[in-house]
């Protein structure tokens, strides 16, 4: 979350009269994240969150996200379910932008998760996957391996203003991806950025998933791959054994890996990092004059893909295969 794009009151309200949320009492710019314009949206109704899309994100994508959602929180997954208007659609225009609005959660993220939170992680995950099935649209991973080297290749000049060294990393590690990527492994509709921030708590209890524009259809594995780099180091980009096998041991508890997909979790760990290596890196250096936004670090998932360059097998992370 973060706010590229002002919104004037005038228009606000404009576009809330096509709502049935009653009068607008504040609204407030959301600083985290990357992606889109996110304001906390407090009307007579109750509490929202609006979003306004910016340029990551393609318009004929949302109703994909959107009715995620929709699926998602009628299959018992505890999300945001996007309000519709008086035309009966959850998109609208704000600002210039594609614009929504949906539900608030109650909660707030951990910032340090210890191993308890990491396993009510992998067990939401877990339902998130099984939940997926049945939806009735797809939308392809353009952030997987085919399309990492479209988004390093225009910046690789710059790579080294980062860390000396890490162009030249990148494109090996490209290299040795595209070889070696998993084919056919079990699929369906992933979160794809499932993230600590995108996660709510209420104590130690799970209340929440948030921030779905970046699902797409995609291995499973992956998806836990991600949180896995997400969740699993400490700070200093330390891996954590007990975190990582209390998120994999409970998301294997509601949906079991299959051999294949623990036999390639040491490389779709590696290309989840260099994932998130490459879009923090990209972010860093194009950061719009005046948006509100903090870039995060690319640094973090370079000391986070070296680890796994090290691991030979699942094992190796003290997970029992």
């Amino acid at each position: 979350m973060a706010v590229y794009t002002d919104v004037n009151d005038e228009d606000l309200i404009a576009f809330l009269s096509h709502y049935d949320l009653g009068g607008l009492l504040s609204c407030k710019g959301i600083a985290e994240g990357v992606e889109n314009s996110n304001f906390y949206l407090h009307v007579e109704a109750g509490s929202f969150i609006l979003t306004l899309y910016e340029k990551r994100v393609a318009e004929a994508d949302l109703p994909f996200f959107l009715g995620l959602m929709e699926h998602l929180a009628a299959a018992g997954v505890t999300c945001p379910l996007p309000v519709r208007n008086h035309a009966g659609t959850a998109l609208g225009r704000l600002a210039g932008r594609p614009a929504a609005i949906v539900t608030f959660l109650d909660g707030y993220s951990i910032h340090h998760p210890d191993a308890a939170h990491c396993s009510a992680l992998g067990e939401a995950l877990a339902r998130l996957h099984l939940a997926g099935a049945g939806f009735g649209l797809s939308r392809e991973n353009s952030l997987s391996v085919g399309g990492w080297r479209k988004l390093f290749e225009p910046q690789a000049a710059r790579a080294d203003e980062i860390e000396p060294g890490l162009r030249r990393l990148i494109a090996e590690e490209l290299d040795l991806l595209e070889r070696d990527w998993p084919k056919n492994l079990p699929s369906g509709v992933i979160h794809a950025d499932l993230f600590p921030d995108n996660v709510l708590f209420l104590g130690d209890r799970l209340s929440g998933l948030i921030d779905f524009y970046f699902a797409c259809d995609d291995a499973f594995a992956y998806d836990l791959a991600i949180s896995f780099n997400a969740w699993c180091f400490d700070a200093v980009g330390v891996y954590d054994e007990g975190k990582g096998r209390a998120l994999i041991d409970a998301y294997r508890r509601v949906r079991p890996l299959s051999a294949r997909e623990l036999a390639a979790f040491p490389l779709l760990a590696r290309g989840a990092a260099l994932r998130f290596l490459l879009t923090r890196f990209v972010d860093a250096l194009n950061v719009p004059p005046g948006a509100l936004v903090r870039p995060k670090d690319p640094r973090e998932y370079l000391t986070k893909l070296r680890f796994h360059q090290s691991i030979a097998t699942a094992r190796n992370y003290g997970v029992d295969a």
